[in-house]
């Protein structure tokens, strides 16, 4: 059996995640304890005792939910199941980042200090209140382009995340998001709405934020991931360093194509796939893009056991 472990991005972030993995393994804790020290601040007393409300901040969620996923990873890890129990991994937007530091391209200091950086660009490339994303459901991608095109007329208008075949989330400026979401239910989607988001990501709007991630990761080291990443922006496997740090320059303006990439891992043989750490977003969409992949999420101790003990089944 060849599975995948992939890792989730925003929207998963919950008080309280990662806490019972940090109590139960040492290697998880040191996880948490090496995000606080690298971003100079206690994220885990925000993660583990805060507002859901400053969690859910871009700035702090990217490294929170990266905090959790390695945490998760590293308590496999204590358990004997490495990185390389998978043939490859992905993660949805900011968790690609999280992908890479599980395997082992990118440290857990750095990926702190860049999704920080990360955070804090994507929300400052648009001003509150100018940009929008809402999610398109029963409508699949060429739909939904063409939605994106009708709606734009001289604003940015696209689709910044194919996530499975009845979900697109589009992105760019408010009213032509607005405009999508209405041309969407004249087109037959089963439901249109806007997204609680903070900013416009995906889309061209961010190209600020793309230009200041292209300075952030020129300064830092990246080395060849143990096992191949599926790229959000290609939907393919790389494990070329240079190739990696552009396709996250890239993945700021660019759609995270997430329903390829599960295509794509289940035509290189991946029949598994074990989502590592919040929430189990991601097991439901790889579920209604392909019945046949099992889904597993791993983000407790709980987790944790049963996980080892069906993989030594």
């Amino acid at each position: 059996m060849s599975r995948a472990f992939v890792f989730p991005g925003q929207g998963a972030q919950t008080i309280g995640m990662g806490r019972a993995l940090a109590e139960a393994y040492p290697s998880a804790k040191a996880v948490f304890d090496e995000v606080d020290e690298a971003l100079g601040e206690k994220l885990s007393d925000l993660i583990w005792e805060g507002e859901q409300d400053t969690l859910t901040l871009t700035q702090n969620a990217q490294p929170a939910l990266m905090a959790t996923s390695l945490a998760a990873m590293r308590a496999l890890e204590a358990e004997g199941v490495a990185i390389d129990a998978a043939s490859m991994v992905a993660g949805h937007s900011l968790g690609e980042y999280s992908a890479l530091a599980a395997a082992g391209a990118l440290s857990v200091a750095d990926c702190a200090r860049l999704l920080r950086t990360r955070g804090e660009a994507m929300q400052k490339a648009v001003p509150v209140g100018e940009g929008a994303m809402a999610a398109i459901l029963g409508l699949d991608l060429e739909a939904v382009r063409d939605v994106a095109g009708a709606a734009a007329q001289g604003e940015v208008c696209q689709a910044a995340n194919d996530n499975d075949p009845g979900q697109v989330v589009v992105s760019g400026h408010k009213a032509a998001v607005e405009r999508a979401v209405e041309i969407a239910k004249e087109k037959g989607a089963k439901r249109a709405m806007l997204l609680p988001v903070s900013a416009p990501f995906h889309c061209a709007l961010m190209q600020p934020a793309a230009d200041v991630m292209a300075e952030a990761l020129s300064a830092v080291d990246i080395a060849a991931p143990k096992v191949p990443l599926v790229a959000n922006v290609r939907a393919a496997a790389v494990t070329d360093p240079d190739e990696i740090r552009q396709l996250l320059v890239e993945q700021v303006t660019g759609s995270v194509r997430w329903r390829e990439s599960v295509l794509y891992m289940a035509a290189q043989g991946v029949t598994e796939v074990w989502e590592i750490g919040a929430g189990k977003a991601l097991s439901g969409m790889i579920r209604r893009i392909d019945r046949a992949l099992a889904t597993r999420a791993v983000g407790t101790p709980e987790d944790v056991n049963a996980a080892v003990e069906a993989l030594n089944g």
